[in-house]
């Protein structure tokens, strides 16, 4: 009998069709099976959501290792056998279904004997060709008449994109600088670490194409024998300095230690279970030398398994700050000015768990936007176990962060509560504006007829929304039915806020906004398309929050289709070579990519089914272009006007509304319809060259041909970015 328990945020898809969503960072099954029992367990692992990577482990009666732990190649459809005997001790698989968010099917069965295997694989091989077979222990002979996949041989999508990103900057960027005083201090705190992991952390660096840079090992007290034998036995060298601490104060102090000892102008961190990714120094060096200007840059992430694996991906946005009040998706490496680390008084103490996350919260305060540099380049290796201290003491960490996020607005002279996001462990910031001094909306809402839609939305706006200080304009270009205009008149009679304007004309989105933006009197302007649907009451008051922001001119919302798939979680521009919804029709819950769409996010675009715009955005880009973009794509150019003028744009998951979308617009496939979108889809490329638009808010290692962007190794090595260009 066969026992199978999902555990760390892998949860079963509420649509009852036998899915499973991974959505945290370390998501896993446990396969429990009886001393006696049929000889093999087989895995059917199926991905709804691109390739995954998984990987088997066995307890061998010491928990799970990762030296032993298999990989079976990357892929969509796999069929993992496992040859556990017919008796044994051993009675625990662990699956690990992949190190990135995905949506998954998952069955297991036992299979008696290898002539009932044959028959099952042959059967599931016929079904889908596409199928990976993978072999786990000894297996019978006729298995090697099977067509198969042997697990660990196929490199992953991780690996392939650093060996490719490897091999440009080497090619690419010249090595050596010609200097030997330190330009570059990176800065490890050490406490009992493993020899393997000094050995192979001072091989990275050791093998690294550049000079001037020095590793600064400050020791934390370790009281290892293993570890304090490790540093006695090390020779001297000029460009590995060691600073020992006989007491063990913590990662903080451990770490001022370190950059009191270091003498480069630069100091990145990196903590001792790591290791620098091969010319990952050349391209930091590159990135400082093309934009001296920068005082702050970060670098994308591979991560590894204990032996250095690559088993995932973390591919970064330009600088966005909003994002990093979320979650802290910058992380490593980080590189900082060491005269402005000294400034601000290095890391402190009491955030333990979180303490990088507040330096840079700190160090990051007031600095121009342009001066804080993205490096697409996956320079660091991060080596995920499990055991590090904020994996350890999550809810510790967790509580630091959200200490170190209240400290910074409280700075700013913003009182601010700090609750947790779609994920329990990543942040919310409530700024807290009080009722009395919640700003007046315009909403405005265009329509033709469409009774049934109207009634819904209104009723959601007047019955549902928590928001108190609104007005609503109802923009129609010419309605007939008897029943739209007896609601019409329903709602100005009932609601002084309420107000319509009828007038027949062929249907134009951008000029009924600007007909409505010029009826406002409100402080801010609010688009809702008539078929959106409210389902949640603090959704008004959510968009409002988020103007609470720096320079945020433009906030969006999280839609979803009526089946509760996501239709809108943001707009990436350059996708398709026009622009597109991110993650279209994923499951209402996905996190994306670092758990993004569980937190607000910087976006260059987002819809204008769901749009609040502030009052000095409005004035400042002016009106909606009427022109070019009567129908489609208006939104898109909206917002890259809004982008291009240095107003930040916003998109958040806890504003969440349905829109049954164009229901009552109709299509754009056929007839003037099609003509009149081939042409807004020419106007926008022309107008903003969507076709080569390199979006701040992606990663330049992600494809452009599909709202669930895929992996791909980049062809010529990115250039390091900033948000605002």
């Amino acid at each position: 009998m066969l026992n199978v328990i999902a555990q760390n945020e892998l949860v079963a898809d509420a649509d009852g069709r036998g899915l499973w969503l991974a959505e945290g960072d370390d998501p896993y099954f446990l396969i429990r099976f009886a001393p006696f029992r049929e000889r093999y367990v087989v895995i059917k692992l199926a991905s709804c959501s691109g390739e995954i990577q998984p990987k088997l482990y066995v307890n061998r009666g010491q928990g799970f290792s990762e030296e032993e732990a298999l990989t079976a190649g990357s892929g969509r459809n796999f069929l993992i056998v496992a040859d556990v005997g017919s008796f044994g001790t051993i009675c625990t698989l662990r699956l690990d279904p992949s190190s990135e968010p995905c949506q998954l099917s998952l069955e297991v069965t036992a299979i008696r004997s290898a002539v009932a295997l044959e028959h099952y694989v042959s059967v599931q091989q016929s079904q889908n060709r596409e199928l990976i077979v993978a072999r786990f222990s000894r297996l019978p002979r006729f298995w090697k008449k099977l067509p198969t996949v042997r697990l660990g041989k196929r490199k992953t999508v991780a690996a392939r994109y650093m060996e490719q990103a490897r091999m440009l900057a080497h090619r690419l960027l010249p090595g050596q600088l010609g200097r030997t005083d330190p330009w570059l201090s990176i800065v490890v705190p050490v406490y009992n670490a493993p020899i393997r992991y000094l050995n192979e952390l001072v091989s990275s660096f050791e093998q690294q194409n550049t000079e001037g840079v020095e590793l600064v090992l400050s020791d934390d007290g370790s009281d290892s024998s293993d570890t304090l034998g490790w540093f006695t036995s090390q020779p001297a060298k000029p460009n590995i300095v060691i600073v020992p601490n006989a007491i063990n104060k913590g990662i903080a102090l451990a770490t001022n230690s370190g950059i009191d000892a270091a003498r480069g102008e630069w100091v990145a961190l990196l903590d001792h279970d790591d290791v620098i990714a091969p010319n990952g120094l050349t391209v930091i060096r590159n990135a400082i030398a093309t934009h001296p200007e920068a005082e702050f840059l970060y670098t994308d992430e591979l991560v590894v398994n204990d032996v250095l694996e690559p088993i995932g991906l973390m591919l970064k946005p330009a600088y966005d700050p909003v994002l990093l009040t979320g979650v802290n998706y910058i992380n490593h490496f980080s590189v900082y000015r060491r005269v402005r680390l000294n400034e601000i008084g290095k890391l402190r103490s009491g955030f333990e768990g979180s303490q990088d996350y507040d330096l840079l919260l700190r160090y990051l305060e007031g600095l121009d936007v342009a001066k804080i540099i993205h490096v697409p380049y996956p320079a660091y290796w991060w080596r995920r176990t499990g055991t590090t201290y904020s994996r350890k003491f999550i809810d510790r960490a967790t509580e630091n962060a959200r200490a170190a996020l209240k400290e910074k607005f409280a700075r700013a002279g913003k009182a601010t509560e700090v609750t947790e996001a779609l994920t329990t462990t990543l942040h919310r910031i409530r700024f807290g504006t009080a009722a009395t001094k919640r700003p007046k909306i315009s909403i405005i809402i265009p329509n033709k007829d469409s009774y049934a839609l109207m009634a819904t939305l209104l009723r959601g706006i007047y019955e549902q929304t928590a928001y108190d200080n609104f007005e609503v304009i109802v923009v129609d270009n010419g309605s007939t039915e008897p029943a739209t205009l007896a609601l019409y008149k329903e709602y100005e009679r009932r609601f002084s806020s309420f107000s319509f304007y009828v007038k027949e004309a062929t249907f134009n989105f951008s000029r009924a906004i600007n007909e409505g933006m010029a009826r406002a009197c409100g402080e801010h302007f609010l688009l809702l398309n008539n078929d959106v649907e409210i389902i949640e009451g603090e959704w008004l008051g959510e968009l409002v929050d988020c103007l609470s922001y720096d320079h945020v001119g433009i906030v969006g919302a999280k839609l979803l289709y009526p089946d509760r798939r996501l239709q809108h979680a943001g707009v990436i521009s350059g996708f398709g070579g026009l622009a597109g919804h991110w993650y279209l029709n994923k499951p209402e819950n996905f996190g994306g990519p670092m758990n993004r769409l569980h937190v607000r996010n910087s976006m260059t675009c987002v819809t204008g089914a769901v749009m609040l715009i502030s009052g000095e955005c409005a004035r400042q880009i002016g009106q909606w272009d009427e022109e070019n973009f009567a129908v489609a794509y208006n939104d898109v150019d909206y917002c890259l006007r809004a982008h291009k003028a240095g107003f930040r744009i916003v998109w958040t998951p806890f504003a969440c509304l349905i829109h049954h979308e164009s229901v009552s617009r109709g299509s754009d496939r056929g007839g003037e319809n099609r003509k009149r979108f081939e042409r807004e889809k020419e106007n926008l490329k022309r107008l903003h060259q969507t076709h080569e638009f390199d979006d701040p808010a992606s990663n330049p290692g992600y494809s452009k041909d599909r709202s669930d962007p895929k992996i791909t190794p980049f062809s010529s090595l990115p250039s390091p970015r900033r948000w605002f260009t």
